[in-house]
């Protein structure tokens, strides 16, 4: 099911949120950075707009960097910033959402998440720490469920450890490594290009789901000894994935160690929660019928083509790039 659910997806791309910083460098004068999806050359049709009397001290800067097209430029607010409206227009004809961050001259920041249902928010004076949490969990919770190279890393992982102690040493060394390198690409102490490693995260999933089936004819690796030393390697390149994605978003100022900590640990709810599912059908299906051998096998071999065309869309893609 979940193989067939990706097929479906493999031609698509994750719409990553559109993202407004606003921040106040002298009392009510503001510089503006706004980041839009790009898919190919098309750029999302939104802009960011005030309910108040806004004027601009410098022309808008366009630079496309990656799959986002970013703009920046000074403002000037006739009126206070505090108690205004933000709208992001044309989010409601859209799939995607928008971070928002506004960093005032006293220090205060806030932070919230729009989306086509609610397009635009009323800018407070000051916005609690829990707020902020709580708005990067929801996007670490969304980014692992739409992240489905991830997803399928974890599933292949599920089919070498069929005893519960094992899958948890392995999944417990996956989320370490991983937050190893999310943390340290993020804070800019590493940094990888993301062709590279997107490719490399698909080729894993090609090598795993291969041990899969060499597990099902009586071979032995590494990776079926210590399938957790595996998993630690593995969880350290898609660490890398998680990266990119957060650096994308981006980070309020005040708040990063805050934010990293929310967006890892809505990642882990929602591989946590995804494994919980793959988990419960299994148990569920096992009720009803007997589950074959060639069925793991089939299952590796499904996993196993998707994660090869990946591997060639993302080497072509990166190749095209020089």
């Amino acid at each position: 099911m979940i193989a067939l659910l990706t097929v479906a997806s493999a031609h698509s791309h994750e719409v990553r949120p559109a993202y407004l910083s606003v921040e106040e460098k002298m009392p009510g004068e503001f510089s503006v950075l706004f980041k839009t999806p790009m898919q190919g050359d098309a750029r999302l049709a939104l802009a960011a707009l005030f309910s108040g009397r806004v004027e601009a001290l410098t022309p808008v800067v366009s630079r496309q960097t990656g799959d986002a097209m970013v703009q920046t430029w000074h403002m000037r607010t006739v009126e206070p910033l505090s108690g205004q409206n933000v709208l992001i227009d044309g989010l409601q004809n859209s799939m995607t959402d928008a971070l928002v961050h506004v960093v005032l001259a006293n220090g205060n920041t806030w932070t919230t998440r729009l989306t086509p249902n609610e397009p635009s928010a009323a800018i407070p004076a000051a916005q609690s720490r829990w707020t902020v949490f709580a708005v990067y969990v929801r996007h670490g919770i969304e980014h692992i469920a739409f992240g489905f190279d991830h997803l399928l890393f974890v599933a292949a992982l599920m089919l070498i450890m069929r005893d519960w102690r094992k899958l948890v040493k392995a999944v417990t060394a996956f989320t370490a490594a991983h937050s190893i390198t999310l943390t340290s690409a993020t804070l800019g102490w590493v940094t990888l290009p993301s062709a590279p490693v997107e490719t490399m995260i698909a080729i894993s999933i090609v090598l795993v789901a291969a041990e899969v089936v060499r597990m099902e004819r009586g071979q032995l690796s590494l990776a079926l000894t210590s399938p957790w030393l595996v998993a630690f390697a593995f969880g350290l390149l898609h660490g890398f994935g998680f990266a990119g994605a957060l650096v994308e978003l981006g980070l309020p100022r005040n708040d990063i160690p805050l934010a990293l900590l929310a967006f890892n640990v809505g990642v882990e709810l929602g591989q946590l929660a995804f494994i919980a599912v793959i988990l419960t059908a299994v148990y569920s299906v096992r009720r009803i019928v007997a589950i074959p051998r060639r069925a793991i096998i089939g299952s590796a071999y499904a996993i196993g083509i998707i994660a090869a065309f990946w591997s060639v869309q993302r080497l072509d893609a990166m190749f095209s790039q020089f």
